[in-house]
């Protein structure tokens, strides 16, 4: 009989998996966020934050503004310890290592977790001064090294092309979507493995808008990427999961596609129907 039963369990599985496919590998979580509050002061503006980052995807965070989306934000690579009186509680882990374990460096976190602001802010040094700069705070000093990593950078924010001959030139002097997509540059020359941006493209031209859009839809094969975005149908284009945000409050995450079109919360509905923010 021991061989009938392997023979109905091994057609068993077969049928199983022609019904349903093969099983799905679980997704990788680069980053886990676990019961996350956050003070100004005695003043709560995050509550109990929970939310998986999946590896080499965009995560959206949308919201009113003031709802905490740039505060969860910084959480991430603890820019938010440059201000005095805040205080964080919960875990933040990075590929599985609380980064706000005592004792860890968060200079070396932010090595890791690079981050893109609102607004373009170049230093008043070259382009190529601007790509080289967080290899020379590194210590890399080898000058075929950094000309190296430096092409790559702006190769990989699509900006090599438009600067190659005038890497000398103030960043100053080319445009603001140039120079939103130099301090992307400038980021990416440090090699981290997570990529924030506090909406990139808020301030930019249509155009503009379009290259960091695309630009980022191919950061993400290296990349793991989040990003703050005001504009819902940019969250719609450029994100694999949504994360919507009310008063601190993490209403509603998960894949893009399925919560633009069948949020499962009445206010998440109301937010990206335009019944209010």
């Amino acid at each position: 009989m021991q061989p009938d039963k392997e023979i109905f369990e091994s057609s068993v599985e077969k049928t199983v998996n022609e019904e349903t496919g093969p099983k799905k590998k679980p997704p990788k979580y680069k980053m886990e966020v676990s019961d996350l509050d956050f003070y100004y002061g005695s003043n709560k503006v995050l509550h109990g934050v929970s939310l998986d980052v999946e590896e080499h995807k965009v995560t959206a965070l949308i919201g009113p503004s003031g709802c905490g989306k740039s505060t969860f934000l910084r959480t991430l690579n603890r820019m938010n310890d440059t201000i005095p009186g805040t205080r964080m509680v919960g875990k933040v882990l990075l590929d599985g290592l609380d980064i706000y374990e005592k004792g860890k460096d968060p200079s070396a976190i932010r090595t890791r977790i690079g981050m893109v602001f609102q607004k373009s802010n170049p230093f008043p040094k070259s382009i190529f001064e601007n790509v080289a700069y967080g290899l020379r705070v590194n210590g890399i000093k080898d000058r075929a090294v950094i000309s190296e990593v430096v092409e790559k950078s702006l190769k990989d924010a699509f900006l090599w092309e438009e600067v190659k001959d005038q890497l000398d030139k103030s960043a100053y002097m080319i445009s603001g979507g140039q120079q939103q997509r130099l301090c992307i540059a400038r980021a990416l020359a440090i090699r981290p493995e997570v990529i924030l941006m506090d909406e990139p493209a808020s301030a930019l031209d249509p155009i503009s808008t379009a290259k960091i859009e695309d630009l980022i839809g191919e950061l993400k094969k290296k990349y793991t990427i989040v990003i703050v975005t005001h504009n819902m149908q940019q969250a719609a284009r450029i994100s694999d999961y949504t994360a919507f945000f009310f008063e601190g409050v993490l209403i509603e995450f998960g894949e893009t596609q399925v919560l633009f079109s069948k949020p499962g919360k009445k206010k998440t509905e109301d937010y990206i129907t335009g019944r209010f923010g």
